[in-house]
């Protein structure tokens, strides 16, 4: 084990970060909006839980959730068991959705990404030099550019063709978000490019982080191979 690994943060905390990540908070730490790093914003859940796997669960309320149900949910928080199967619903789950009145929900893993370099040859890509590189499936990508820092690609012919670049960020965590053109999966390019998506991440004072959802088979098929240390399962209520 290395020193770097030695003193990264527990589960519970990196939990916290991940929460911190996802949403902006008001100084009531009631949750406000995606923490989208490019313009405008989208309405946070009304119910964010994050379960570790050292049994402690983390819980966060949008601002208008009337603080009578926010008790009544924290309690159910609280009552929560210790996480073995991650693909399993929260203990509570019937009762935080009759409490929220609603049937929508999101799940799924969260990943600590450990401190390897990436196997292929990967590249930078800023506004500086990413003419061209975003033609041909990333167009969506331009506008975005600015704000979604560090941006990793792996290229063929001067085009990419996967890319990891931070979708949330915070100054103590960023989290990951991962596209690869449907023709180039399985050839191992999403692993290299987290990776060096995580070391860039690194270099600029933070740690890196992956979630994603329970439907994701390619995203966590991408975790399994990559070796991402799991750290717990968050839960949103919409």
């Amino acid at each position: 084990m290395s020193d770097r690994e030695e003193i990264l943060p527990a589960a519970q905390t990196l939990m916290e970060y991940h929460a911190e990540a996802l949403f902006t908070h008001d100084q009531n730490m009631r949750l406000r909006t995606i923490n989208e790093p490019w313009p405008g914003e989208t309405m946070a859940p009304r119910f964010f839980l994050g379960r570790s796997i050292e049994g402690i669960s983390i819980c966060r309320f949008r601002y208008d959730v009337p603080e009578t149900l926010i008790k009544r949910l924290e309690d159910l928080c609280g009552d929560e068991p210790n996480l073995r199967d991650y693909p399993t619903k929260p203990k509570h789950f019937e009762a935080y959705m009759k409490l929220l009145q609603t049937e929508r929900f999101t799940m799924g893993p969260c990943f600590l990404i450990p401190d390897i370099g990436p196997s292929m040859q990967i590249v930078s890509i800023t506004r500086a030099n990413m003419k061209g590189i975003l033609q041909g499936g990333f167009e969506c990508l331009i506008s975005e550019i600015d704000y979604a820092q560090p941006c990793i690609a792996l290229l063929h012919e001067n085009r990419a063709v996967s890319i990891c670049r931070s979708v949330r960020i915070t100054s103590r965590a960023h989290e990951a978000g991962l596209e690869t053109l449907d023709e180039y999966r399985g050839r191992g390019y999403a692993a290299a490019v987290v990776a060096g998506w995580a070391k860039a991440v690194r270099i600029a004072g933070g740690i890196p982080l992956y979630s994603t959802s329970w439907e994701n088979l390619a995203s966590q098929s991408v975790a399994r191979k990559s070796a991402l240390a799991f750290y717990g399962v968050n839960f949103t209520v919409i």
